[in-house]
C-alpha cells in the first residue's frame, strides 16, 4: 500500500525543529500542574501551538488520502479492510525488526531502544483521553484495555513501568533533544489525535492500529533482547506485548471498530485514516533507524 504526500505540497512540520517543540510542548501542558493567577499569559501561545498542530495534522492527514478511496463504511468489510493492515499496511514486516532480533549490538539495541522509549506517547494516557464521550460499548472495549495496560490494578504489572525498568536497567536516557524528528513525530500525532476531540475517530483507527500491529515487533525485539542476555523481567514490556496485543486487537476490531461503523459509516473513513497516519509515522521511524544503524548509530 503505497502513501505519499499530496505532489502540490510540500511538508512545512516534518522537521527536526517543530518536532522538538511540539514534544516539549505537549511534555508541559499535559503534566499536572497548580492554578495560576498569570494563566493569561501564556494562553496567546497555546493557541499559536494548537493552530500549529492543527496544521501539523493536515499535513498527515494529506498523506494518506490516496489510500481512503477503497475504505467499506458496512462494518463487517470495514474491519476486513482494517484487519488487513496487518499485512499490506506501511512499515509492516520492516527488515529492521529481524536485524534487531538476529544482529544488532547491545550499543544497537540500546539506541533502538532509546529513541522508542523518548517518543513514547503512553498508550494508557492515549486511551483514557480518546475514550472519553465514546458510546458505551466501545467505551467499555477501551476501558478493558486502560485496566490492563494498568496492570489490572498490580503495581508491578503496569505496562508504562515495565518499559521504564528496561530504560534504567540498560543505563539509558531517553530525551527530547536526543531523539530523531520521526520519532517525536509519531508521538506528536498519537498525542494530537487522542487530546483534540476532532480527531477522536483518527485516535480510534490509530489505537487500534498500534494493537493490530505491534505483537510482531515486540516479538522481534524480544528476541534480541534475549540474545543480548537480557532476563524475563527485562522483556516482559515486549513479551506482554506480543501476546496480549493479539486479544487487544480482537476485542477492539469487534466491540469498537465494528458497532461504531455500524452506528455511524461515516466514521469508517476518519478511523481508517487515523490507522494509515499512525502506520506512516511508524514506517519514517524504521527507515530512519535503519539508515542511522546502518551508519554507526549506537550507545555504548
Amino acid at each position: 500500500m503505497a502513501t505519499k504526500l499530496n505532489a502540490a505540497n510540500t511538508p512545512q512540520f516534518l522537521n527536526n525543529a517543530f518536532q522538538r517543540t511540539l514534544a516539549k510542548w505537549n511534555r508541559e501542558r499535559l503534566a499536572p500542574g497548580f492554578p495560576d493567577e498569570d494563566w493569561r499569559r501564556g494562553f496567546d501561545r497555546q493557541m499559536q501551538m494548537l493552530r500549529l498542530e492543527g496544521a501539523f495534522l493536515d499535513e498527515l492527514r494529506a498523506e494518506v488520502q490516496d489510500d481512503l478511496a477503497d475504505v467499506p463504511e458496512q462494518a463487517d468489510a470495514f474491519v476486513a479492510w482494517f484487519e488487513a493492515l496487518q499485512d499490506k499496511g506501511p512499515g509492516q514486516n520492516h527488515p529492521l525488526f529481524s536485524w534487531l532480533a538476529e544482529t544488532a549490538t547491545e550499543g544497537q539495541m540500546r539506541w533502538f531502544l532509546t529513541q522508542e522509549a523518548a517518543g513514547e506517547a503512553g498508550f494508557d494516557d492515549l486511551v483514557a483521553m480518546t475514550q472519553v464521550k465514546l458510546p458505551h460499548g466501545p467505551k467499555l472495549e477501551l476501558a478493558e484495555n486502560y485496566w490492563d495496560e494498568m496492570g489490572r490494578g498490580q503495581y508491578r504489572g503496569i505496562h508504562g513501568l515495565l518499559l521504564t525498568e528496561l530504560v534504567e536497567t540498560m543505563q539509558i536516557k531517553p530525551d527530547i533533544d536526543t531523539t530523531v524528528w520521526e520519532s517525536l513525530a509519531l508521538a506528536n500525532a498519537m498525542t494530537a489525535m487522542a487530546s483534540t476531540r476532532r480527531y477522536a475517530w483518527l485516535s480510534v483507527g490509530a489505537l487500534g492500529v498500534v494493537e493490530l500491529t505491534a505483537p510482531w515487533r515486540c516479538e522481534y525485539v524480544s528476541a534480541g533482547l534475549k540474545r543480548l542476555g537480557y532476563g524475563q523481567r527485562e522483556r516482559l514490556y515486549y513479551d506482554l506485548h506480543a501476546k496480549i496485543d493479539i486479544k487487544h486487537s480482537e476485542g477492539w476490531n469487534n466491540n469498537a471498530l465494528k458497532p461504531l461503523v455500524e452506528e455511524d459509516p461515516r466514521r469508517a473513513r476518519f478511523i481508517a485514516e487515523g490507522a494509515l497516519i499512525r502506520m506512516r509515522c511508524a514506517e519514517r521511524c524504521f527507515e530512519r533507524y535503519s539508515e542511522l544503524l546502518e551508519n554507526g548509530a549506537e550507545i555504548y
